[in-house]
């Protein structure tokens, strides 16, 4: 059956295509360690962690992420080279000159393209985050352990019509001053407490508040309370306070759909960076697509200047999709853009450049 529904040639170009994607990907995944260790190297050396650890804690999770991120483009370059390759040595020309249909041409480029986006999708999903985590917590435990944040101003939905404020949170020790909790029903101040001082209590869960007061309005009537000290659980947590959009990537879907819904609840200012990363997941694989379509049909294109002109074609096209990918997320965070249609439209803008490319394409 597979011998049927791939022929001799199908075999050949998807022993290219799988063949030269590793080959430059390989390539390109060495020169990425090579500069990372270039720029840790201090860190390495001053640091406590063995060589064991940086090897297998960090680069064995640091080359996930660098050969999943750089998939779609390198693949699209590798497609590119290994096809010119083939039409300027006219493999192509007696391709088609045995009666096989140009759009024929696609299929094993198309297979390729499927199997290397399925295992993306799967590993952008499930995978690469756990591996991101990993690496992240190397970070954290030997490069930037020293750094520690202070935040001020932090304003925070904890409820629903439920706000927090706190004037500063030093990281070092957990606390931070000047906080209150105002609750509000159909617009009027219902509920308010202020403390002077508040403490993370990592063993409950808990926030220890110094110095506290408490007003409660009850439509005409009115209570105050105050005390020394009491303990308090909220719905957030020191990390809500010093949480780098980064670390999102670090979630499997399924964790990040839950963090959605609670950041959704806290009317949290970062949701589009939440949601561009699920989005982004599965549009940023969806890619390997659209690029193997456009690969193919300038590389078929005999052109004076052979390979050395279709790479060079195929690198500014590269270049053109990462600037446009960068300026609808950037779109999405800073404007009203929806986020899914943020990650979605570049791939729209470059399927139309696919069909035009392979109406242009020599047949």
């Amino acid at each position: 059956m597979l011998k049927h529904l791939f022929g001799k040639a199908d075999r050949y170009i998807l022993g290219k295509f799988f063949s030269t994607y590793v080959v430059v990907l390989g390539c390109f995944v060495l020169i990425a360690v090579v500069f990372d260790i270039t720029e840790k190297l201090d860190d390495f050396l001053s640091g406590d962690a063995t060589t064991s650890q940086i090897l297998f804690q960090y680069y064995f999770n640091f080359i996930p992420y660098y050969a999943i991120l750089l998939t779609p483009l390198l693949l699209f370059l590798s497609v590119v080279f290994f096809t010119s390759r083939m039409t300027n040595q006219n493999e192509i020309i007696a391709l088609l000159n045995t009666g096989t249909p140009y759009k024929r041409l696609y299929f094993p480029y198309l297979v390729g393209a499927a199997v290397i986006c399925g295992l993306n999708v799967y590993a952008n999903h499930f995978f690469l985050p756990q591996a991101n985590a990993r690496r992240v917590a190397f970070e954290d435990q030997y490069i930037h352990n020293q750094h520690v944040r202070t935040e001020d101003n932090i304003y925070m939905q904890v409820a629903q019509n439920t706000y927090m404020h706190l004037q500063n949170f030093n990281g070092a020790d957990t606390s931070g001053y000047k906080f209150s909790v105002n609750h509000f029903n159909s617009g009027v101040l219902e509920y308010k407490l202020r403390a002077d001082r508040i403490k993370w209590l990592p063993k409950t869960g808990s926030w220890e508040l110094m110095n506290y007061q408490l007003r409660r309005n009850h439509g005409i009537t009115e209570s105050f309370r105050q005390g020394r000290d009491t303990i308090v659980k909220y719905n957030f947590k020191p990390e809500d306070f010093d949480k780098d959009v980064d670390d999102i990537k670090t979630l499997t879907t399924p964790e990040l759909n839950r963090m959605l819904e609670s950041e959704r609840d806290k009317g949290s200012d970062t949701l589009a960076f939440f949601y561009i990363e699920k989005y982004g997941r599965t549009s940023f694989p969806f890619a390997i697509f659209i690029l193997t379509i456009i690969g193919v049909s300038i590389s078929t294109r005999k052109v004076r200047g052979g390979t050395g002109i279709h790479l060079v074609f195929g690198i500014a096209l590269s270049f053109s999709y990462i600037m446009f990918q960068q300026f609808f997320s950037v779109f999405s965070t800073n404007a009203s853009l929806p986020p899914l249609l943020g990650v979605w439209t570049p791939n729209l803008i470059y399927l139309a450049i696919a069909f035009f490319l392979y109406r242009l394409a020599p047949k």
